[in-house]
């Protein structure tokens, strides 16, 4: 028997129009989009399927937007019969693991989210911190080369390592640019500033982290059914404390997604099923090891195939 892992997106994933069709097709799909709508007291659903395309990338919007869609999605899935042994998700996906493995309910999910981006953006003032992709260079190199820039006093650290040869940092603004020129130096073979509104994964969220507390405190965390690949450790975790406090330490932390699919490789996972827009998270896999399968489900024609794909292998 194939061992299979759900993996969800994060932030940069969305786009405008996601799950609309399936929403066109299925009432359970329809569903999320409507409870989301309800819970949150706005017309999100509208911002997903309507645009504008600056509105739905706002991180206040982009994160409830993402996981919604993905567990729209996911309901298809269940439907089949689908399940998975192991959930784990990038970043803000991490939540929509957490709901698929039924640690958090969706509607507390949902609004968590939305509160989460609301501190992120207000941790750090506009324009003060940023992220860069840096690709090409080692975790060691690269850690050196931030720490040195950290103890110069601009701070800036790894906060997402992706796939062998790309490393996301993140940190003050003059601190991403000055490791992007020591990387480059190093051997980095190219580093991409990303658009992005302020320095997530790093120290300066820390603020954010500690209001995000009180939310946390104020929803319910279960025992996860299956467990999840953490962000923070890269191991898996059901029990609802553990979970709860990575979730905070998660804002600060390096997503080690990297090590993530290591590890559930390890575990006998050999069938990934990205749930969500986009492709990004299957082709990180990908990267990590050629030979595992990969399912990317966003819409009715990938539904299908990865639906008949399993059936074939089963």
């Amino acid at each position: 028997m194939s061992k299979i892992a759900f993996i969800f997106p994060g932030q940069g994933s969305q786009t405008v129009g996601m799950g609309k069709e399936l929403a066109g097709q299925y009432p359970d799909v329809q569903s999320y989009f409507s409870k989301a709508d309800e819970r949150l007291d706005t017309n999100l659903s509208t911002i997903i399927f309507e645009g504008p395309q600056e509105e739905l990338t706002q991180t206040t919007n982009a994160q409830p937007a993402l996981l919604t869609t993905s567990m729209a999605i996911l309901a298809r899935l269940k439907a089949e019969g689908i399940t998975a042994d192991y959930t784990a998700g990038h970043s803000l996906g991490e939540y929509s693991a957490l709901v698929a493995a039924g640690a958090i309910g969706f509607e507390d999910a949902v609004y968590t989210v939305r509160k989460r981006g609301e501190f992120m953006e207000e941790a750090v003032p506009s324009g003060e911190g940023t992220m860069a992709a840096v690709l090409g260079l080692g975790r060691e190199p690269l850690k050196e080369v931030t720490d040195l820039v950290t103890d110069e006093g601009h701070p800036v650290g790894l906060a997402n390592l992706n796939c062998p040869g790309q490393i996301v940092i993140s940190g003050t603004v003059k601190g991403v640019e000055l490791s992007s020129e020591k990387a480059k130096e190093a051997g980095a073979k190219r580093v991409i500033p990303l658009q992005v509104s302020g320095p997530f994964h790093s120290q300066l969220m820390k603020p954010a982290a500690e209001q995000f507390v009180s939310i946390l405190d104020s929803i319910t965390i279960k025992d996860a059914e299956v467990p999840v690949i953490a962000n923070v450790t890269a191991e898996p975790v059901t029990g609802r404390e553990e979970i709860k406090r990575l979730l905070i330490e998660q804002l600060y932390s390096p997503v080690q997604w990297e090590d993530t699919v290591e590890k559930l490789l390890e575990l006998g996972v050999d069938t990934f099923i990205e749930v969500g827009p986009g492709k990004v998270l299957s082709g990180l896999v990908k990267k990590v090891n050629r030979r595992v399968k990969t399912y990317a489900v966003q819409d009715e024609a990938s539904l299908q195939q990865t639906i008949q794909a399993l059936k074939e292998e089963a």
